[in-house]
């Protein structure tokens, strides 16, 4: 068009709006000034400078006074309408004016002098843009419209600007072939819909034009400050990149996150509105039928109907993501592309109206335009794909808490004879909520995949196929045909780890009998037996262990080898099957980032099918469970309620399914409508009741099954105010009594009648909960009853908060209750008093302690009746008396309470006012105990002589020392120390809690690192083979990646090479001109086999690591612990030392292994990735510095708040599960109190508190991954820009440019990974920590002096002298024996006898030092026993402790491990123990199975073993250590005899209980706080008038 001339220096640099050429066409307004083109560009500027001069000043005056806004999340405030509209406008005119912006450049580049005319607009309105929403985002955090009227006056000016523009391109026949003019086209749309975006705005808060403004109100949420969780509330930019996560990930640094910090559920995610949502679609679907389709489809539909939408959504966002991706490989092609265009000439552009215009293909042919792209497309990709994951994970939480909600309905309205007859236990239940429901979210999670893959496979082949051709597809059938392999090994895999939990579940089994039975075990020297027993399970845990190892490191080799064998397969065929292959860099490095797409969906295509199929098994199980049987389905014949029901059951969190109403009361005034209807039972207090009768069953058969009645023909009517009392033989329906009143069980038929005083109900008015339960009594009318079951059940709380349980705190009332119960001496042993946690964790109460607390329960509770079933049973003759009186007959009685209780004891009948008699499921008799004199005397004299027994064993029984005070002394022994030793894992955590600021600092910065010692322990766990082979292989594997993709780098470039050269010689083909593929192919092929074979080696050398390294520390974890020192298990709770064997063994087992390897894959291909896009261009490297310390605040910041945020879920995960099992132990008694709603709300709470850590923990995850893709779109960008440059000006070959695309277009994803295993490593790496810091432990001294010397029946004699001794538990503790002197004969029977607390035991534990003895010695037979080794010692001594411990196995096991004695000896040893009988009807005999604790055997029994046990090792020192505790009074007599016959000639040392069974002695000792008092013969104490022991003797009469 122009001629070209050379310009002057001057004139080329200067710059010109219009730019300067000579001829001034530029200038040429001739035509009219609207027909220049130059001006139409002026023109446009006019808008944006508008606006860019009005919103600066009032930005800068509004972020000046921020401070003075009203405090409140003012980020998040509330939201104009067309919010996200304006949003999404905003950011697609953002890109098309970029677009603009590089039209403008690449087009003035064809002109001598820079046309500022044609991008400078742009980049203006570019600049306006942003500034608008940023204007918008100011006005409506502040609450301001108003000020929105300057955006008005924008949008309208820039519309007619654009429009004036638009209509003259038009007009001189411009058209859609140029580019330009597309570009003003879509901005006029753009402007015009801001517009009316804006106006609707003023519609909708009529700011302006309208008289009266809108008063508009934030949500409730954020008026809420609790709710920190801001997701749903703030703008789209911040949405989609998590930006209001900030401020709370980098706070994680200062304090440790916890649920305070995280606040509340925003309302729509609290699993009450989920539950109600989920309600509703089911309810929806049950309308047209009247039977209800209760199958798995059913809850399939209605998991669609209420969280189908936002699954959409989140589908739509994966494919979005998924079809951006392969922009990839297509920028790469077209960018090397276009290098490799050996001739640069491109025709001149069009130029009209002065300037020039070019079409989309040229302006798509330039590479800087497609590496922009190329990166805009990268972050929307990202954004996309995170926002897909985001609201996929979302609505998986929200469902999960739906579900356990409902599953929980479920259970409160359970049949408890499903769960008696074990259709479904407590285990199945929780296996629902732990597993089922986790696996549905699960499903949910991964949902989008199940759509998307298909989408992305058949996109993916597409592509090659337009790429390579017919080659393609065989590369891509290598992949399809490997993926079924891939499903194998997966299903392999989880067998495999199915095994190796069995045989774990088994190995926890024998490693909790073990630690439990520490102590016996170290007495009687057994540890190694055991010990070995738990090594063999182990051994084939481990078996399993290298198979789940073998496939696991399979499933890695084929994720890394699959790629390569595709690659290798498609460039073979593709070279040979074309002869004049078109292998140029742009086709071949395409293809492989086609290839690296492709992959994925494959690889997650296993996880998928598995999670699918899962969730359909979880489903099933479901659809199970919520068609069992229900409470009172057939009980109240009426199903029609009448309409006032319903609303009540909209207003508390009762949300149950329709038919479930009946249970729930209609407001007061409905009543007379159901009298009305004529109905059987008695509702109101009925005429033809007895005002003071409570409770009334006529002729009513009852059953738990559906077999024969467990009750029939039961007629009983239960007094007001009065003492009922239900006796009758074991097993003869007492206790279904008291459940059929309470509407436990199904009733076949009659009727139950409750009946309430009108008195009464107006006393009790000011009790909150009465007026709570009264709100939804039962149809019968039937009020709150207080119910203590026959097995103590209590909550995982506190003491106190178990007998309150749920109800205000009344001191004096709490005292009292404590008092009959005579709890508070148990109280003060606990460690924190009555604030101590029973449950799970903390110490483990005695049978008597449950029961009492338990019963304390009932009492606390201010109902009109009570219901006790058994109380007295795991009590002692003097508790029970004193329940009996204070809590019964005074405390109960004074309040007029009505008590029905079920007992054995018939002494107390005298004190009934009414007694029911019971036999085999029907009422013998009832009345007063005088009208059974009179009518039954068979059975009153019956009752007589059983009640004479009883007192008789009374007066026996003992005050001094009751069996209560026994197990305190147990629970001191356990408590003592407490405080000694810091419990449960010595994490860091514990430390921040001291106020001082320098210990937080310190333990901050303690969070803040990586344990690399934890580390350096694990892999040196290893050996050094094993590590040295781990790091060369996978060094020299990720060499050999990058070799493979070099040499293809470098085999392209050849080969455009030798085309060039082609052309110049004029050959047809290539391989004429002498270049041949085969040589490059042939290298290609052994360098890509080779990399398959390293691939195997390290994912093999990766998990041989891991199956050793778990070998290793198991092995020297349990060698450590069964030689610890007793002051260990003493100190540390069991659960703590089991979790090192359960959860901290299982993560060294299995996660680990994965996690390193995961972790230094991703590592040093990312190393390798920067490597080799350094090597391509150095520039890069200067660009990489910022990039580095960016990614690296990020993952520090992000670890900390991962770490806190992983513990939060799994510590939130707790209690949510215990308050699942928890009800449904306790159902009857929640029942009975009336007390579902509040049992439903704790739910609540815990189900909102689990998922918001889950919900947070998400969002941090998206948090990071978001910055992490930026920054790798970035690193794409500077690579791209800096190799398009050096190789436009320092002809770089073509192929590194393809080669450092390729590789940064993964390094997002590497860094991704990266940081996720760091965070996942550092967690784990926890364990290794926590097990570490037990082998740290202390053994005992196990080796002794005399290793050969002692005599083989040592000994002998059984002569004993105590020297001087003196004994502590720990050095840092006081004596507890204090230079205790004594001399015990041959075959001498002593008693040791003193308070609780007197150093008794501790005598005991000093002959087999398991205690520190710092002073004095014992002698045994001339041999001092500090010199001999322990195991010897220990196995030539025998006691009988005064808890009987049994293991599961044999009793030929239990009785004698070490499979040393005859049967002959064990028949004897078991007869001298009363015991022959009873194994004699075992089936099996001495091998009869003795289950886990010995639980088939009655306490008293347990004791008898125990005592076989000491009687089969044939030593002549006995100990017994208050052995007969737990035996009656006639066992105990026997075995006294047994004792003195069976062991006349050895040494017996008797540590008495009762202070009557060594009377006989031949020698006592009286102890008081570790020294001896009195040392004499029996006799001789007894007559010394003042004497402590004669004092003993006489209490204990």
């Amino acid at each position: 068009m122009i001629s070209r001339y050379k310009p002057s220096p001057g004139s080329t640099m200067s710059l010109a709006f219009c730019g300067n050429e000579n001829n001034s066409m530029a200038y040429n307004v001739d035509a009219g000034v609207l027909n220049n083109g130059c001006f139409l560009d002026a023109l446009n500027v006019v808008p944006h400078v508008f606006l860019l001069f009005i919103t600066f000043p009032i930005l800068f005056i509004g972020w000046g006074s921020q401070s003075s806004k009203v405090h409140i999340h003012h980020s998040t405030w509330l939201h104009f309408p067309g919010h996200n509209l304006r949003w999404l406008l905003t950011f697609i005119l953002l890109f098309i004016l970029v677009c603009e912006i590089a039209e403008g450049i690449v087009s003035d580049g064809f002109s001598q002098s820079h046309h500022l005319h044609l991008y400078m607009p742009a980049g203006l309105a570019f600049m306006a843009g942003i500034t608008s929403i940023i204007y918008y985002h100011n006005i409506e955090t502040s609450n301001f419209p108003k000020l929105l009227l300057a955006l008005l006056i924008y949008w309208v000016l820039a519309f007619i600007m654009k429009t004036i523009k638009f209509a003259k391109y038009t007009e001189h026949g411009i058209g859609p072939r140029q580019l330009r003019y597309c570009i003003t086209g879509l901005l006029v749309l753009l402007y015009g819909l801001l517009l009316a975006v804006e106006i609707n705005v003023i519609l909708g808060r009529r700011y302006m034009c309208f008289a009266n403004p809108t008063e508009v109100k934030p949500p409730e949420d954020l008026q809420d400050l609790g709710v920190r969780f801001l997701q749903p509330f703030v703008n789209l930019l911040s949405k989609a990149t998590y930006w209001w996560m900030n401020t709370f990930i980098t706070s994680a640094h200062r304090r440790p996150i916890d649920l305070k910090v995280i606040g509340k559920l925003p309302i729509a995610m609290r699993a009450l509105t989920n539950y109600i949502k989920l309600r509703q679609a089911f309810e929806d679907q049950k309308r047209p039928q009247d039977t209800a389709p209760l199958g798995p489809k059913w809850i399939w539909q209605a998991l669609r109907k209420a969280f189908g939408r936002p699954l959409i959504l989140s589908i739509t966002f994966r494919f979005l993501a998924d079809l951006l991706g392969f922009a990839g490989p297509l920028c790469i092609s077209g960018i090397v592309h276009h290098i490799s265009k050996d001739n640069r000439t491109i025709q001149p552009p069009m130029r009209l109206l002065g300037i020039y215009f070019i079409s989309s293909k040229e302006f798509l042919e330039n590479a800087y335009v497609l590496a922009v792209l190329l990166f805009l497309a990268l972050l929307l990709q990202r954004t996309f794909l995170q926002a897909s994951y985001y609201v996929a994970i979302e609505t998986g939480i929200n469902l999960r808490g739906a579900i356990q909600t409902k599953i929980y309905n479920k259970i409160m309205r359970l049949c408890t004879s499903n769960m008696s007859l074990g259709e479904l236990t407590v285990a199945q239940i929780c296996n629902l909520v732990a597993i089922d429901t986790n696996q549905l979210m699960w499903f949910f999670f991964l949902c989008p995949n199940l759509w998307a893959m298909p989408v992305q496979i058949i996109v993916g082949v597409i592509l090659l196929y337009y790429l390579l051709g017919i080659s393609a597809l065989i590369g891509a059938t290598v992949i399809a045909v490997l993926a079924p392999v891939q499903y194998f090994v997966a299903t392999k895999l989880s067998q495999a780890q199915k095994s190796a939990l069995e045989y774990s579940s088994v190995r926890l089994k024998k490693t909790n009998e073990l630690l439990r039975g520490i102590k016996l075990l170290k007495l009687y020297a057994w540890e190694n037996i055991f010990c070995d027993s738990v090594e063999e399970t182990r051994g084939k845990e481990l078996t399993s262990l290298q198979a789940f190892a073998f496939y696991t490191s399979i499933s890695i080799f084929m994720n890394a080898a699959i790629p390569i064998a595709a690659v290798l397969t498609t460039f073979v065929v593709h070279v040979h099957i074309s002869e004049d292959a078109d292998l140029s860099p742009a086709v071949a490095f395409a293809s492989l980032s086609l290839f690296h797409i492709l992959v994925t969906p494959l690889f997650l295509l296993s996880s998928v099918v598995r999670s699918t199929v899962k969730a359909l098994v979880s489903v099933q199980k479901l659809s199970e469970f919520f068609s069992s049987e229900e409470i009172g389905d057939e009980q109240e014949p009426r199903a029609v309620l009448t309409s006032g029901s319903s609303n009540h059951n909209q207003n508390r969190y009762q949300a149950v399914p329709l038919k479930v109403v009946n249970r729930k009361r209609a407001p007061r005034d409905d009543w007379n409508n159901y009298s009305s209807a004529g109905d059987h039972e008695g509702d109101g207090p009925s005429q033809d009741m007895d005002h003071d009768i409570c409770i009334k069953l006529t002729s009513g058969y009852f059953t738990w099954t559906d077999g024969p009645p467990t009750l029939s023909n039961v007629d009983i009517k239960i007094p007001f105010g009065k003492l009922t009392m239900i006796v009758g033989q074991v097993g003869c329906g007492k206790s279904s009594l008291l459940l059929a009143a309470l509407g436990e069980m199904q009733r076949v038929s009659g009727s139950v009648t409750w009946n309430s005083l009108p008195s009464l109900e107006c006393e009790r008015d000011e009790s909150p909960t009465e007026r709570d339960a009264a709100g939804d009594g039962d149809v019968r009318k039937r009020g709150p009853v207080a119910y203590a079951s026959q097995k103590p059940w209590l909550l995982n709380a506190t003491v106190v908060e178990n007998i309150t349980f749920e109800m205000p705190m009344i001191k004096p009332r709490y005292k009292a209750v404590i008092e009959a119960c005579s709890l508070q001496a148990d109280i003060d042993i606990l460690p924190q008093g009555d604030q101590t946690e029973i449950g799970e964790r903390g110490i483990i109460l005695s049978g008597g302690q449950k029961q009492r607390i338990s019963v304390a329960r009932a009492l606390y509770q201010q109902t009109n009746v009570v219901f006790l079933d058994d109380p007295f049973s795991a009590l002692d003759i003097h508790l029970s008396d004193h329940l009996m009186q204070d809590g019964i007959l005074k405390f109960l009685r004074e309040e007029k309470r009505t008590v029905v209780l079920v007992t054995h004891k018939l002494q107390y009948l005298p004190h009934a006012d009414w007694i029911i008699a019971m036999k085999d499921g029907t009422i013998q008799t009832e009345g007063t105990l005088k009208d059974i004199q009179n009518t039954e005397a068979e059975l009153f004299e019956q009752w007589k002589t059983l009640m004479h027994r009883e007192d008789r064993e009374f007066e026996k029984e003992t005050v001094a020392a009751s069996v209560t005070d026994l197990e305190r002394n147990n629970l001191r022994r356990a408590m003592y120390s407490r405080e000694a030793v810091r419990t449960e894992d010595d994490d860091e955590e514990e430390s921040v809690e001291s106020e001082d600021d320098d210990n937080l600092s310190q333990a901050m910065r303690q969070r803040a690192t990586i344990p690399w010692r934890s580390c350096g322990t694990y892999l040196s766990s290893a050996g050094v083979l094993l590590l040295a082979l781990l790091l060369l292989s996978q060094l020299l594997k990720h060499s050999l990646m990058v070799a493979i993709d070099y040499w293809l780098a470098h085999w392209t470039s050849h080969v455009i090479t030798a085309k060039i050269e082609a052309t110049n010689r004029n050959c047809t083909i290539v391989q004429g001109c002498g270049f041949s593929h085969s040589w490059y192919l042939s290298v290609f092929s052994v360098l890509c086999c080779l990399g398959i074979i390293l691939c195997l080696a390290t994912s093999v050398a990766v998990e041989w690591t891991g199956v050793k390294v778990a070998k290793e520390l198991h092995h020297n974890l349990l060698n450590k612990i069964i030689v610890a020192p007793m002051r260990l298990f003493e100190t540390t709770p069991l659960g703590s030392i089991l979790n090192r064997f359960s959860t901290d063994t299982n993560t060294i087992d299995q996660h680990i292994p994965s996690t390193l390897e995961c972790l230094s894959r991703s590592t040093l291909l990312c190393v390798s990735a920067l490597g080799v896009i350094s090597y391509v261009t150095p520039v890069f490297l200067f660009a990489l510095l910022p990039l580095a310390v960016t990614c690296y605040f990020i993952q520090k910041y992000f670890r900390v708040a991962s770490r806190d945020l992983q513990q939060l879920e799994d510590s939130t995960q707790l209690p949510l599960l215990s308050h699942f099992s928890e009800t449904v132990e306790g159902l009857p008694t929640i029942r009975a109190l009336r007390y579902e709603p509040r049992f439903r709300h704790r739910l609540l709470q815990f189900t909102d508190a689990n998922n918001i850590a889950s919900l947070f923990l998400t969002a941090a995850n998206r948090w990071l991954e978001v910055r992490m893709e930026y920054i790798g779109a970035c690193v794409v960008l500077v690579a791209a820009v800096a190799s398009i440059t050096n190789s436009l000006y320092n002809h770089l070959s073509t192929g590194l440019v393809g080669l450092g695309l390729t590789y940064a277009l993964m390094v997002s994803n590497y860094m991704n990974w990266m940081v996720r295993n760091l965070a996942d490593m550092e967690v784990q790496l926890g364990s290794v920590k926590r097990i570490n810091g037990l082998l740290k432990t202390e053994p005992e001294n196990y080796e002794g002096l005399l290793m050969s010397q002692v005599p083989d029946g040592w000994p002998r004699q059984g002569e004993i002298k105590i020297q001087n001794l003196s004994v502590r538990y720990d050095t840092t503790l006081k004596p507890v024996l204090k230079n205790v002197n004594a001399h015990i004969s041959p075959g001498q029977k002593v008693g040791i006898c003193g308070r609780t607390g007197s150093g008794k035991s501790s005598f005991s534990l000093a002959f087999f030092r398991m205690v520190d003895m710092f002073e004095g010695r014992i002698v045994i037979d001339d041999i001092d026993i500090a010199k001999l080794p322990l195991q010897t010692l220990r196995s030539r001594l025998s006691i009988i402790l005064q808890d009987p411990i049994l293991f599961s196995g044999t009793i030929r096991f239990n009785l004698d491990p070490e499979m040393k004695a005859t049967d002959e000896m064990l028949w004897e040893a078991l007869d001298i123990a009363q015991l022959k009988p009873v194994v004699k009807s075992l089936p099996g005999g001495l091998d009869a199975i003795v289950t886990e604790g010995g639980e088939n055997f009655s306490q008293g029994q347990r004791q008898l073993f125990c005592l076989a046990r000491a009687f089969v090792r044939k030593s002549s020192i006995l100990i017994m250590d208050e052995a007969t505790a737990s035996i009656d009074m006639a066992t105990e007599s026997i075995l006294q005899k047994v004792v003195m016959t069976a062991f006349a000639d050895r040494t017996v040392v008797t540590i008495a209980h009762r202070v009557h069974t060594i009377l006989n002695a031949d020698l006592v000792i009286v102890m008081k706080r570790g020294i001896i008092l009195e040392y004499d013969k029996p006799q001789v104490l007894l007559d010394t008038e003042d004497s402590v022991f004669a004092s003993f003797v006489r209490a204990d009469k």
